[in-house]
């Protein structure tokens, strides 16, 4: 796994992957006492007798276990790891031979990606003839879609309840992930692998049609070749109960161990005129937020590339803010707007929550008084046609001063779609919002806003958080024999279709905000975007992303991103959307090294409205040297921390309760297993050797004056 997060959680977690050899060593088996021994200092000899048995499998991804105020939910293995013989399944009938036919129990199974289902996962769900599962990647797609997720995500903490609008609570009226199948939200008590690497899978299988395939309808005969998965999880129950053993081992024990640790990172904001961060924004004061989330999820630990679910939204939203910070009297404009990117929001409004509550207890430069609309990019990459939907609260809109500025707010923004490829339609007011974080600002107050979507009810996204939800799910499609740098400058469809809704968005936020001005020059820029799709759905380490970050940053920059908020923070993908938003939204000020890494330094910097970044710059022409220089923007992080962790109220229904177990290693290998009765006389072989070798040495030693005596000298003479 190549994102920054997951090097840091596998270095906390002290996680292990071994290096070892592609090939299968047909004769060496898991031969176990002192005929291992034997076997190493004889056959078997090496630099390792591990790397002689096992092939570990270095591209996994894990289901792991994640913990909420009620229940548990994902995979783990046994404290040593589940072993089983390895069968694949391509077919439904492949699971009678695991289920019931087989004589070798249990098995290790290896799935075909298109059978991981609800239907096949909750058959092999508690039976003891199952010890885990191995994942392939399904290619192409499963066509039929495949969603992991809830049929209602987030349901019971967005803003209807029963106090508020109950008909459209838990889903009622509109279910909007009809795919979902839940299976995120189980609970397993047998590891769960992906296979990431196609020849890893091939090697398995190579494996197992060698030794374990039946031959005539029986069982295949030892040696035979196994698996075995280490994903322990130290945290069980729940919530309340992992942090609950935190909080005593941190008070009682010297040397604590934690067993469970909350989901957090940091939400992205900045604004267009530059507001002072440490202090409070008058009252009277106009702002309107943008929104988006950043973060995303699948079954499989670390594996969120988010294509469709958050990242066509958050890129069409950082095209936004740059269009608009373009516009020559964006300093005179009447109302300020702040550009907000929200993280854990999957995990039921993590990002969002937080800072309605650092807005309540003033904790944040923003009351929630200054809100003037809210404005929302959710799913927009799979638009039928050019089409684009509005959605709203029916239950604000009875109100009728709210009514009032949702009704301009909707106009503002099907005007600002004239001429533009975009057609914007009102989903009617007797529907709920989809899952969004408006929903969160909506608990706290009324507040005009507007969700825009591809979806006029349910999702166009058939992989709603899934490992599925990657580049080809939004059509991204590039020509053959491009080398990387093209691909990066390489304008897709995808690429032109995004800028033109950011162009409309950006124009309707310039007149919002009280531009009166023409908007035909507001304009997204094609070329932007599709450097932001490439570098965050096919490769981070580019050359753009290089130029834009601080050079300590560097090593963020892995190969496959995801976007999974975990608990380690900033992830890659807080700190990419940070110093993008910085580049697109910025200025580049003259400052020297030391002046703007300490802008107390240098005269004139007023660093309680800006923030600076002292970036790497791109590298000079045939030369290796880059030119760094020092950006001043208004970006800035603030916390993305449930306030359940905050309050300690870890049985929270208000809040977001997720935390992530922690675990001692996570690992997968092959090997071939002999049979019981082979290692039973293995082990009586061993301890024959060991009861003769003790006799031996005491017999030994025993006559050790008679067979190790030093013959005198028969020329020596005594008298």
């Amino acid at each position: 796994m190549a994102a920054v997060e997951a090097g840091r959680a596998r270095s906390r977690r002290g996680m292990a992957a071994t290096a070892g050899s592609p090939r299968l060593p047909a004769w060496c088996g898991p031969l176990r006492g002192l005929l291992l021994a034997v076997l190493a200092a004889g056959s078997c000899q090496g630099n390792s007798v591990e790397r002689k048995i096992y092939i570990p499998l270095n591209k996994t991804a894990p289901c792991v276990r994640l913990l909420n105020a009620t229940h548990q939910i994902g995979c783990q293995s046994s404290i040593s790891g589940d072993t089983g013989v390895i069968h694949v399944v391509e077919k439904e009938e492949d699971l009678n031979w695991v289920l019931a036919d087989g004589p070798h129990p249990p098995y290790m199974i290896l799935l075909d990606g298109n059978l991981f289902n609800r239907k096949v996962l909750m058959q092999l769900k508690g039976t003891s003839r199952v010890s885990g599962l191995a994942v392939s990647i399904a290619k192409p797609n499963p066509p039929q879609g495949f969603s992991p997720g809830l049929k209602c995500p987030n349901d019971g903490f967005g803003v209807y309840s029963k106090d508020y609008g109950p008909q459209y609570a838990h889903c009622n009226t509109t279910v909007w992930n009809p795919l979902g199948s839940g299976i995120s939200y189980e609970d397993f008590d047998f590891p769960i692998f992906l296979l990431e690497d196609a020849n890893e899978t091939q090697v398995i299988k190579q494996c197992y049609q060698d030794h374990n395939v039946p031959r005539d309808g029986s069982g295949p005969e030892y040696p035979l070749c196994a698996m075995q998965l280490f994903s322990h999880m130290h945290a069980v129950t729940s919530t309340v109960t992992c942090m609950r053993r935190n909080s005593i081992q941190n008070t009682f024990s010297i040397n604590p161990e934690t067993v469970c640790d909350p989901l957090l990172d940091y939400n992205v904001w900045s604004t267009l005129q530059p507001i002072n961060s440490s202090g409070k924004v008058d009252r009277e004061k106009e702002v309107i937020i943008v929104a988006t989330r950043i973060d995303s999820h699948s079954f499989f630990w670390n594996i969120a590339p988010g294509a469709e679910s958050a990242v066509s939204s958050f890129v069409t939203h950082l095209a936004a803010a740059e269009a608009l910070h373009k516009a020559s009297d964006v300093h005179l404009l009447q109302r300020n707007v702040m550009f907000t990117f929200f993280q854990g929001e999957t995990f039921d409004y993590i990002g969002s929550s937080r800072m309605v509550y650092d807005m309540e207890k003033d904790k944040f430069p923003l009351r929630l008084d200054n809100i003037h609309s809210f404005v929302e990019l959710n799913q927009v990459a799979l638009r039928n046609g050019s089409v684009l939907w509005m959605h709203t609260d029916p239950i604000s809109w009875m109100n009728e001063s709210v009514q009032t500025q949702v009704r301009n707010l909707l106009d503002i923004l099907s005007d600002s779609s004239v001429g533009a490829n975009v057609t914007l339609r009102e989903v009617g007011y007797s529907q709920p919002l989809p899952p969004s974080s408006f929903q969160r600002f909506l608990r706290a107050r009324h507040i005009p806003g507007v969700v825009l979507t591809d979806h006029q009810a349910a999702f166009q996204n058939r992989y709603y958080q899934s490992m599925y939800d990657t580049p080809e799910n939004i059509r991204m499609q590039y020509p053959e024999g491009l080398s990387p740098e093209e691909t990066l400058e390489y304008v897709t469809d995808t690429a032109k279709s995004l800028a033109e809704v950011a162009t409309v968005v950006a124009r309707a936020l310039y007149r919002l905000a009280g531009g009166a001005n023409n908007t035909s020059a507001i304009q997204a820029d094609p070329k932007t975007v599709t450097r932001m799709l490439y570098g965050f759905l096919i490769k981070m380490n580019n050359s753009w992303f290089q130029s834009i970050i601080k050079p300590d940053l560097k090593g963020i920059l892995g190969d496959v991103p995801q976007h999974y908020v975990a608990v380690s923070s900033p992830v890659n993908t807080t700190y990419l959307v940070q110093y993008v938003l910085a580049n697109l939204t910025g200025t580049v000020v003259n400052l020297t090294k030391e002046e703007c890494m300490n802008p107390d330094k240098a005269p004139n910097t007023e660093k309680e409205l800006y923030d600076y970044a002292w970036v790497q710059g791109s590298l000079e022409p045939n030369s290796t040297t880059r030119v760094p220089y020092c950006v001043r923007s208004t970006v800035h992080l603030t916390k993305a921390l449930s306030p359940a962790f905050e309050l300690r109220q870890w049985g929270s229904t208000e809040y977001s309760t997720w935390t992530e177990s922690r675990w001692k290693e996570i690992r997968a290998r092959i090997f071939l297993v002999a049979s019981k009765e082979l290692e039973i006389i293995t082990l009586v072989v061993g301890i024959a050797i060991l009861v003769f070798s003790l006799l031996a040495t005491h017999f030994i030693n025993a006559k050790a004056d008679v067979l190790f005596s030093i013959p005198r000298d028969p020329g020596a003479v005594a008298y």
